[in-house]
């Protein structure tokens, strides 16, 4: 299922003030890179990730790339920067917000 404009716009919104966890190098997308952010998604859903200056993919290619690899949504690519969710049904929360339902 797609996601909705209304529920992209509010995880652009959390994603604003998250730090960047995972750092694309010049190798791309390895196996390695790969297996860390399938770990960070597991455990916090929602990931700000950086693509080196000069490295082989772009940040719009590297998000596309990974979120398929990962079978997560690419929320949103700004400059080197893009972000990713994909939602883990066991991690604890208390009532979904309306635009996850």
């Amino acid at each position: 299922m797609a996601m909705t404009g209304k529920a992209r716009a509010a995880l652009r919104a959390e994603a604003h003030h998250l730090a960047v966890q995972v750092h694309v190098g010049h190798a791309g997308l390895s196996p390695s890179l790969l297996s860390s952010l399938d770990d960070v998604l597991r455990t916090h859903e929602l990931v700000k990730c950086q693509v080196a200056k000069g490295g082989e993919l772009s940040a719009k290619e590297a998000a596309r790339a990974a979120a398929e690899a990962m079978g997560a949504e690419a929320v949103q690519v700004i400059g080197r920067t893009f972000t990713l969710f994909r939602e883990n049904p066991d991690l604890p929360r208390g009532e979904l917000p309306p635009w996850l339902k």
